[in-house]
């Protein structure tokens, strides 16, 4: 009897966990999905890991650009891009932001040949957080 509720006891939490850790994916990829729609509103797939690409961007593209601020620090702030447009006037597009990162222009570099496209990817991903 006593083996029979411990039993049930631990296949009660087992099930609890279970649970609760399927409802934090659903969470999860429920504001991967509402991010992804957003972007492919105007075109493009989400791809990338924004996590990742801010700590590219602070490496590589926070020293010209600010990420928290619209103040221009060598190059244009970014913050509130997200919202659709870029500081050129362009629209916020995965598209235009990869032309931004191969071709560069006004005195940023371009860096088509100096990250990977996984690199690109992620810091797309983060760029269309601010």
């Amino acid at each position: 009897m006593l083996r029979r509720m411990i039993a049930i006891a631990g296949l009660s939490v087992f099930l609890s966990v279970g649970v609760g850790l399927a409802a934090d994916k659903a969470k999860d990829d429920a504001a991967k999905g509402d991010a992804a729609k957003g972007d492919a509103a105007k075109g493009d797939a989400v791809k990338g890991d924004a996590a990742k690409g801010k700590e590219l961007f602070d490496t590589k593209c926070g020293i010209c650009h600010n990420a928290d601020s619209k103040e221009k620090k060598i190059g244009p702030g970014l913050q509130g891009i997200k919202d659709g447009k870029l500081p050129s006037g362009k629209e916020t597009t995965r598209k235009v932001l990869l032309e931004n990162l191969n071709i560069g222009g006004g005195g940023m570099p371009p860096f088509e040949k100096l990250i990977s496209d996984e690199e690109k990817d992620n810091v797309i991903a983060y760029v269309l957080t601010l």
